[in-house]
Parts: C-alpha cells; structure tokens; sequence
C-alpha cells in the first residue's frame, strides 16, 4: 500500500512560508506530520482549501490549521473560484495541550455579528429615532458590538459616540435575530433599556456628523413611518415588553 505522505506536496511559496497540498483523502497523521515537518524551516504553512470542499476542509482541521478566512479570486475562465485559507504558525501551541485546541476551534467555530441598541422614551410614551447617513431609514440608537467588549457598553459607548449622550443602560427588553439580509450575515440585536427623559433631553445632543443626520422622539405611529418594517416590528416588540426574544420583530 501506498504512503498516505506520497499525495501530500509541500512548497516554499514565501520566505518562510509554505503551502501544503493533497490529493484524494492523507490520513490525518500523515498530514500532521507533512505540517510538523514544515514547520522546522518555515515560520508559516497554509493550505488553501476549495470552499465546496468540505471533506477537505476536515482534513486541513484535523491536521491543526487554523482557519484563516476566505480568499476571493476570479479563475482564467473569469468564473470565482473561493478557497478557504488555513494555517500554523510555528509559534501555535500544540493541539495536544488545551490552549491550543480550545484556539483551534475558536478559528473554525461560528461567529455571530452583535449589534446593542437603546429604547430610550420621553414623559409621553415617545421612542428616540436616529436619521442615520448611510440608509434612508431611521433607527434605535446603538451600533455594532466591538470584539471583546460587552453588549452593555457598546451600546453606552454608541449614544455617547453618536447622540453626545451619557445614559446608563439599563436591563435588557428584547433580543432580536435579524436573518440574512442585503449583503449583510444573520445578526443578534440587543436592546436595551435607557430609561424615561424628559424632552428636553435634546437640547444636550451632539450629533456625529458622519453617522447621524436627525433625531427626535417618535410616536409607535411615526416609527411605523419613518423605520424599516423589521426595526418598527422591533421597537414595538421591545415597547410591550411581552416578548423577550423576537426574530425580525416578530
């Protein structure tokens, strides 16, 4: 029988980069061990993985490459042709210790895109929109969630950032799973209780020029209005407070 290392090619594609390929299906050892023997004169072995190569993409995990990404490229027939890029580096701790397992799964494992966002109302029942520059809808104040921080303080460090406002979140009323949608991926939005203001509470708003373009109070009627027909079915979900998770408002 054939060695399982006779499919495997390895090449310097870089100073102190390699990038090994396959055929067919290497047992998992003999790809690790192509992998470890890079690694003794290079800093750096990757594998570019078709995207539709599922079978492949097992093996390059199972051989200790961290996914990397998705390299986007155009072939000479001009049809897209996606890899998935992994790697090692010399410096990644062994797979065997649980450091570096627990990283290697953390490269492959899904991640979901967090947005926090505030339902802050007036003495009248009244929700606080934002005209935003980049879309025609108005919105909820708050933003996307940085990676490590906290949904809690994204969402105070957003209407400081956008509004000039320091208000303390306060519990959370609603969760919301926003489906795939116009070029975006699939989201989980937070919404969070800043408190009852008196109107007033505009007079001190900075707005970020970049971002913000208008805000005011609303009634339910005018946030049917003026928002997108999911961020009304949010903000109204999140005003009743029946409801502690919603998918799209609904």
């Amino acid at each position: 029988m054939a060695d399982s290392r006779d499919s495997i090619t390895v090449t310097t594609v870089a100073d102190g980069v390699a990038r090994i390929r396959w055929e067919g299906a290497p047992t998992t050892d003999a790809l690790r061990h192509e992998v470890a023997a890079a690694l003794t004169e290079h800093s750096r072995v990757e594998a570019l993985v078709a995207i539709d190569d599922a079978a492949g993409q097992r093996a390059a995990t199972w051989a200790g490459l961290h996914r990397e990404g998705v390299r986007r490229s155009v072939d000479d027939d001009g049809e897209q042709s996606d890899h998935v890029v992994y790697a090692r580096l010399v410096t990644d701790a062994p797979v065997q210790e649980p450091g570096g397992f627990r990283a290697l799964l953390n490269s492959f494992l899904p991640r979901k895109r967090a947005i926090a966002q505030m339902l802050v109302r007036d003495t009248e029942g009244r929700v606080l929109l934002c005209r935003l520059t980049y879309k025609r809808d108005w919105d909820l104040p708050g933003g996307v969630v940085e990676v490590g921080e906290s949904p809690r303080v994204a969402v105070q460090r957003e209407v400081e950032e956008e509004l000039g406002l320091q208000i303390e979140p306060r519990g959370l009323v609603l969760t919301d799973w926003l489906p795939p949608w116009g070029g975006w991926d699939d989201a989980v939005c937070l919404v969070f209780d800043g408190g009852t203001h008196p109107t007033s509470v505009l007079a001190g708003v900075v707005m970020q020029e970049r971002e913000i373009r208008d805000v005011r109070f609303c009634t339910l009627e005018e946030v049917d209005e003026l928002a997108a027909d999911f961020t009304a079915r949010r903000v109204r979900a999140a005003v009743g407070g029946t409801e502690a998770y919603t998918e799209s408002g609904r």
